[in-house]
């Protein structure tokens, strides 16, 4: 009990301070930069809702993290996959969202404000525009992270994957790096309003090349990543 009102208090008051600190950053005009009042307010309310739910991160893998633009490919098994990532992928990845999640009160609007990008999957017209606007963030010099399968997994399993995270790799014509998110699922499962101590490890690969690629390769880079992330240890 002690716990649950540790972390959701947590949860809230992160939310408040960090997300009023992008709105207030993006209505001022401040612009965009890694490390830059974004960053840190992204970082800030990961590391307290980790810090509060007593959970560690450990990165490793064959891969290294990037200095250069990337667009990350990760599995999603839990609602701590997000902190998870911010705080161990650093600087922080424009990530690539539901439009759904927009609609979360504070949360959206610190995301919009912050320049993460929500993708409308019932309207193919919307994504592909939304994708388009991923790339040009990526060739600005950010990296994104996108969810491989689009939604979160029921039961921590790896599901087919979407085929948008490819297109934005092609179109951004930068490298593809595989993300496998470890641990998450089991420290707080779908249903789970607050999570176990423990920890997460993030799996790092190596780079799946899209030079020279065009749009027609997308599935091979689809099926190229899914088997990286299935040797990094995804449950399938």
């Amino acid at each position: 009990m002690i716990q649950s009102v540790r972390w959701l208090s947590a949860a809230v008051v992160a939310t408040l301070r960090q997300g009023t600190r992008a709105i207030v950053a993006a209505r001022r005009g401040v612009p965009d930069a890694p490390g830059g009042p974004y960053d840190r307010a992204a970082w800030e309310w990961s590391a307290a809702l980790l810090r509060a739910g007593r959970i560690t991160v450990r990165v490793d893998g064959p891969g290294v993290l990037r200095d250069r633009p990337v667009v990350y490919v990760a599995n999603h098994i839990s609602l701590l996959d997000i902190p998870a990532l911010v705080v161990g992928l650093p600087p922080v990845p424009k990530f690539v969202m539901k439009k759904e999640l927009l609609r979360v009160p504070l949360f959206g609007a610190a995301a919009r404000a912050a320049g993460h990008i929500a993708i409308d999957r019932a309207n193919r017209g919307a994504a592909f525009a939304a994708y388009e606007e991923a790339a040009e963030v990526v060739r600005r010099g950010r990296s994104a992270l996108v969810f491989a399968e689009g939604t979160r997994s029921r039961n921590g399993r790896l599901l087919p994957f979407k085929k948008g995270p490819f297109v934005l790799a092609i179109a951004a014509r930068v490298p593809i790096v595989p993300v496998v998110v470890v641990g998450s699922y089991d420290l707080m499962p779908r249903l789970a309003l607050v999570p176990r101590p423990g920890e997460i490890v993030l799996r790092v690969g190596e780079d799946i090349a899209t030079a020279g690629a065009s749009y027609d390769d997308r599935d091979r880079l689809s099926e190229q990543s899914r088997r990286a992330m299935i040797e990094l240890g995804a449950v399938v």
